[in-house]
């Protein structure tokens, strides 16, 4: 049975890269929520962008962070972090759509686990269940994806969530004093493989993670970018530094 959890402040940090688009719909989902009282929303600009809406009318309180020069994911969030006041920290893409409210069921997954960090399952906008809990890469099931075999996927069985490897980083609930315990983001990884990194570091540290089943979220992605060289070398630069910095998991 779940256990009813007092309501406590929730910090969202969520970074715009000129999706303001995308950053409507999610504040529109977010407005639906009940209690707005226990968010507390950090918005970061990470590149020049006119937002269509005002911060003034969100019943919820905003902290803005303006870039002068764009951050990588991590960095991003762990400067978030530091504005946040909350005894949660969830990261959040822009990306992301609310259906329904998913904070109460992941604060009790964390609860009942007594885990520093909790997903949702997530769904593309088609309604398919998205690979979002994943077991750690190794260069074997690198090999598997390069080849058309991704052996890396944990579960697409709800009966079977539990306690992935890692989990995807477009929605992850920490607990902000265990975010802080193990130094937040390893701000070397530009962009991709900080999720990982953080799970693996997590784990080591002796901490849990809990995919909660119970809530459920839409992930609209937007996937151009994958085509841009940009990304593409990120990816491969992040893949590198994740397995040197982690060559223990490696078989």
């Amino acid at each position: 049975m779940a256990v009813a959890l007092q309501p406590q402040l929730l910090s969202l940090s969520v970074v715009s890269h000129g999706q303001a688009g995308l950053l409507q719909h999610l504040l529109d989902d977010l407005l639906k929520l009940p209690q707005p009282e226990r968010f507390e929303l950090i918005l970061t600009r990470n590149i020049p962008e006119v937002w269509p809406f005002e911060i003034d009318r969100l019943p919820f309180s905003v902290k803005v962070i303006e870039n002068s020069q764009p951050k990588g994911f991590g960095a991003n969030h762990n400067a978030a972090f530091r504005a946040a006041a909350g005894d949660w920290f969830c990261v959040l893409n822009p990306d992301v759509l609310l259906p329904e409210d998913p904070f109460p069921e992941l604060l009790n997954s964390l609860h009942q686990a007594g885990a520093a960090l909790a997903a949702p399952v997530v769904f593309n906008s088609a309604g398919n269940r998205e690979d979002s809990a994943r077991a750690f890469p190794t260069l074997s099931s690198l090999a598997a994806k390069a080849l058309g075999r991704d052996g890396a996927v944990y579960s697409s069985d709800p009966q079977n969530d539990g306690s992935p490897d890692w989990l995807a980083g477009m929605f992850l609930l920490f607990r902000s004093a265990d975010f802080a315990k193990i130094g937040g983001f390893d701000e070397g990884f530009y962009l991709y493989y900080e999720d990982v990194d953080i799970c693996a570091r997590l784990r080591k540290a002796g901490f849990k993670l809990v995919l909660c089943s119970g809530a459920k979220v839409i992930h609209d992605a937007q996937r151009s970018s994958h085509h841009n060289w940009r990304y593409r070398y990120w990816h491969l630069a992040s893949m590198l530094r994740y397995f040197l910095k982690h060559w223990w998991r490696l078989p």
